[in-house]
């Protein structure tokens, strides 16, 4: 049976400055658990706290440099490429560069706040 996506779900945020996130597909807009697809808008200077996520993450940037500081490195994944994080691996978001970043984000399973595990955030409702 196919289900329309009419329109996107924003849904709240982490970090310090105003971030958009517009939740296609997932836990608060269709219901999903088994995956979540959204696009995400950062403002210039956004940065989210800490996190060890228990599902993986797949991004693909489309405009704009995403910083990805992992235990292993830090990454700018610039428009048109994408990173790839595993369960359980240690991760920080944030957009230094003056225009900020949109990218998309698609999470196996669904995001949920309970598995995002950010450092000192608890559950937040959608």
């Amino acid at each position: 049976m196919a289900i329309f996506i009419e329109k996107p779900k924003l849904v709240p945020a982490s970090g310090n400055r105003p971030k958009i996130i517009e939740e296609y597909i997932g836990r608060a807009n269709s219901g999903t658990t088994t995956i979540s697809v959204a696009r995400m808008v950062s403002p210039g200077g956004w940065v989210e706290p800490q996190q060890e996520p228990r599902f993986t993450e797949y991004t693909l940037v489309l405009r704009g440099t995403l910083k990805v500081e992992t235990q292993n490195g830090t990454f700018d994944v610039k428009e048109r490429q994408a990173i790839i994080m595993e369960p359980g691996e240690r991760v920080r978001y944030s957009t230094p560069d003056p225009e900020g970043a949109e990218y998309i984000a698609i999470c196996l399973p669904a995001f949920s706040f309970e598995t995002v595990r950010r450092d000192g955030e608890t559950k937040k409702p959608y």
